[in-house]
């Protein structure tokens, strides 16, 4: 070939030369440099073709300017607790910004080896994904570092720090130094993350059975950071409320979301790092289980985090989007950077870590993990495809062997070692299992399955179809999944398990039951409707003792009634019925779920000005709640669940005006404003204290004005939120303006506070508008396709639910450029709205008329 094409972005090519041999031992080929900007790519041309097999030493000299964005080689700011304004320079390379720092193979199945060298001035620190090996002095103001060469891995994984940052290290148990690296005057809050690392990485060298190659383990917090973190091998960077921990300070909260980050990023040192997905499309191989195995390792290395709690959360926001037609398939064709960026989306991330619980479910824990020992093994340092995890050796006919005896693989490919696991393990179907052919049902179509249930006598009727949103849906007959159905019922709590892999089945219960539940604990990634009158048993149950059933159970049997009543199958006063049960429920993840879909109601209503409604909704929620709140001790004790329950309902009674909550939270506001915040404050009731003191200006104003100490850095994402919860609407067009600006609140926390300005009733028209006017400066700071880009989308017009709104944000939608008008956030915001019309338009009145006729 004649020519050789790399990918480059923003960088400034003087020369580029080509030689032959290894180290340039030929002679040296004058190169013609050629730039195709839309492809960010270059093609070094050569007089004389370059021959197959032949080894050369590409040498290219290029200069570029720190990016002002999240992206590639870029430029980050802190204060200094004296107010001092220092630089530094960071990398965030995944999906396509290598090539904004280097010429190079900007594709994650081009694996190489990466040695980095330096050059800084000696005031500062340089850091990358390998150790130092040695620091050269060029001048007396310059030095220059050399890195240890990496091990064979994808660009988007090279990183480099250089900073005035200080570190604390401790030693893995198997041997690997593990740093925590801060700006140097929050170093002290760096104690709880280098803990839960270290404990984290031993869990997973330990699981995977699989040492982590590489010497050491740099966790660094960025103070300019767009997503939550990054796994670089060797060097994780997150942003510092990803990290950054005081027990005084942080609520319970921010120890469980830390523990989940690094939890995700160590994990990800084997899956993504080691073995890298072939292409984007497949981004789910990284993303889905570096986000499943956050929930695997927490829950051994943090009991007392209780995370298995929050996993079904997740699958409920990942089938919020999956519901739509706009969504994608878990693996899904993708091309350019913006479609890239637009797969680390709920699909990716949480519907694979979802499909992939509920797999290690059907299969048993033991045996999917030993299929994931091979699956990682086979493919350390390579790439794999969607395909290759489900080749037949890793998840079909392997056995673990139980104790010193041999497990014995049984006819239908289960293993089996004695009775016991034998029933543990046992489906109820004819056919041997097939686990490729049953996870391409669910990563290679989108959305996900509605199992319909009418219990004839001991006979139970199935039926499945994919769940649609939407009025207008043509029926998908096409859809077919293969569902490991789990159920316990009225006789017996024993979970009993059923295949289903074809549209009606049918199976006979050993008696009559008086009630059946399906998907328990909300292990499978489908949801459930019971023909006749096999909801209100499941309503009379929850009233007469909910206990019964656990509290996922009953977190799921709320969500599934809710999603029910928007396909039409329930009336909405079927789904408010089962509500009434609240009043008795005091576990974290059934309140959650019941305020997800009750909030979200009369929010729609106040956009539409219905506010005698939404105003008697929001007294409905307080009442069915309020013995619960009324119960909460405004200090920090209690297990983490019950903190963060504690955090939540005190937070929404205040800003629902619920008038003893709004007293005792004033009481605190006064007495802290008073102590010029030097009173501690419980950390769990924080939130509702400042909500309630940001009511007032001079309360707004105060507030501002310690949002901007640096003693305040932990509680930041507190006081943003009491601030937009303003009434004031200039107050709130600052904060939005203030958050472009990204001087006194920094831009990576904008998306953040858009969205809470968009949820404000006072807000939402500015919300709006903001998004049209900045649409440009937004996609400049975020990048066409980011995650902030689609948060912001979403959440400004998520509650809007009027025809006037759709044709306004459609005709703002259209007018953009055709690769913005092709987002598929944009799709995603106007189906939902589409969505929102129908769903008011049926259930307004029947609402109304149920909230005059039920008294709690």
């Amino acid at each position: 070939t004649s020519w050789l094409v790399l990918h480059s972005k923003r960088l400034r090519i003087a020369q580029a030369a080509i030689e032959a041999g290894p180290g340039g031992a030929g002679p040296v080929r004058e190169v013609q440099v050629l730039e195709q900007q839309p492809l960010e790519q270059v093609a070094l041309l050569v007089a004389e073709p370059l021959q197959p097999g032949h080894t050369y030493t590409v040498s290219v000299h290029y200069a570029a300017n720190l990016s002002e964005a999240f992206h590639g080689f870029y430029k980050s700011t802190y204060r200094t607790p004296d107010g001092e304004l220092r630089v530094l320079a960071s990398t965030q390379f995944e999906p396509t910004a290598a090539r904004m720092a280097f010429p190079c193979f900007d594709e994650p199945a081009f694996k190489a080896r990466f040695s980095i060298k330096i050059r800084r001035e000696p005031k500062h620190l340089a850091l990358s994904n390998m150790p130092l090996v040695k620091t050269v002095n060029i001048t007396p103001s310059l030095v220059e570092d050399h890195f240890d060469t990496s091990v064979k891995m994808s660009t988007y994984l090279v990183a480099f720090i250089v900073s005035d940052f200080k570190s604390i290290s401790k030693i893995s148990s198997h041997g690997i130094k593990i740093s925590v690296y801060t700006v140097p005057d929050k170093i002290h809050q760096a104690d709880y993350a280098l803990n839960a690392a270290v404990k984290l990485l031993d869990f997973y060298e330990d699981y995977f059975s699989i040492p982590y190659p590489l010497p050491k383990q740099d966790l660094a917090a960025i103070p300019d950071f767009q997503s939550g973190a990054m796994e670089n091998w060797g060097l994780t960077t997150y942003r510092e409320s990803a990290l950054l921990y005081d027990p005084a300070k942080s609520p319970a909260s921010s120890k469980l979301f830390i523990t989940m980050i690094i939890a995700h990023e160590l994990a990800h040192q084997w899956f993504g790092n080691l073995v890298t997905m072939e292409w984007w499309n497949d981004l789910w191989l990284n993303e889905g289980f570096a986000k499943f195995m956050e929930f695997v390792s927490v829950n051994i290395t943090h009991p007392e985090l209780r995370v298995e709690d929050y996993f079904l959360g997740r699958c409920f926001d990942a089938m919020e989007v999956d519901a739509l037609n706009s969504s994608h398939p878990v693996s899904t064709p993708v091309e350019d950077p913006a479609e890239i960026l637009e797969m680390f989306d709920n699909v990716s991330y949480e519907k694979g870590s979802c499909i992939l619980n509920m797999l290690r479910d059907y299969m048993t824990a033991d045996v999917f993990k030993a299929g994931l020992k091979q699956y990682l093994q086979r493919y350390s340092y390579q790439n794999a495809k969607n395909e290759d995890l489900w080749n037949t050796r890793f998840f079909f006919q392997i056995c673990p062997t139980v104790d010193t005896e041999e497990s014995i693989l049984q006819g239908d490919n289960f293993c089996r070692g004695d009775e016991e696991s034998f029933s543990n393990a046992h489906w109820t179907k004819r056919e041997a299992l097939d686990v490729r052919a049953m996870m391409n049902t669910w990563t290679l179509q989108k959305g996900f399955p509605l199992v319909t249930v009418t219990v004839r006598g001991k006979n139970v009727h199935l039926q499945q179809e994919r769940y649609r949103k939407g009025v207008d849906s043509p029926s998908s007959t096409e859809y077919l999944w293969h569902i490991p159905l789990t159920y316990i019922t009225s006789k017996s709590d024993i979970v009993q398990r059923f295949l289903m892999t074809t549209k009606t089945d049918v199976f006979i219960l050993p008696e009559e039951v008086e009630w059946i539940k399906f998907n328990v604990g909300m292990n499978g990634y489908y949801i459930v409707h019971y023909e006749d009158d096999g909801w209100d048993h499941l309503i009379k149950l929850l009233k007469g003792n909910h206990v019964v059933i656990s509290s996922n159970d009953r977190a799921s049997l709320i969500n599934n009634i809710f999603q029910l009543v928007r396909i039409k199958k329930l009336p909405i006063s079927k789904a408010f019925d089962l509500t009434l049960y609240l009043k008795h429920e005091t576990e974290i993840m059934p309140v959650f779920q019941g305020m997800q879909e009750l909030i979200p109601i009369y929010r729609l209503m106040e956009r539409r000005d219905m506010d005698d409604t939404a105003n008697q909704l929001k007294e409905y929620i307080v009442n069915l709640f309020k013995d619960l709140i009324d119960k909460q001790s405004w200090n920090d004790d209690g297990s983490v669940p019950e903190r963060m329950l504690k955090h939540s309902l005190l937070l929404f009674a205040c800003v629902r005006g619920y008038q003893p909550c709004v007293d005792k939270a004033q009481e605190y506001f006064v007495k802290w404003q008073k102590s010029n915040a030097t009173l501690s404050l419980p950390t769990d009731v924080k939130t509702a204290v400042y909500a309630v003191g940001a009511q007032t200006l001079e309360g707004w104003d105060f507030l501002l004005s310690k949002y901007r100490l640096h003693s305040f850095n932990l509680e930041k994402n507190e006081i943003a939120l009491a601030l937009s919860l303003s009434r004031n609407k200039d107050k709130l067009q600052w904060l939005m303006d203030e958050g472009l600006r990204g001087d006194i609140i920094k831009t990576q926390d904008l998306p953040h506070i858009i969205g809470f300005v968009a949820r404000n009733p006072s807000g939402y028209h500015l919300a709006w508008t903001f998004l049209k006017n900045k649409w440009e400066d937004l996609v400049e700071k975020f990048e066409l396709g980011s995650h902030a880009i689609a948060t912001i989308v979403s959440q400004v017009t998520n509650q809007y639910s009027m025809r006037s709104q759709l044709v306004e944000v459609k005709e703002f939608f259209n007018s953009l450029d055709e690769k913005s008008s092709q987002l598929r956030c944009l799709q995603q915001a106007i189906e939902t709205i589409e969505d929102n019309i129908q769903w008011m338009d049926r259930n307004f009145e029947e609402i109304k008329t149920w909230l005059q006729n039920k008294k709690l």
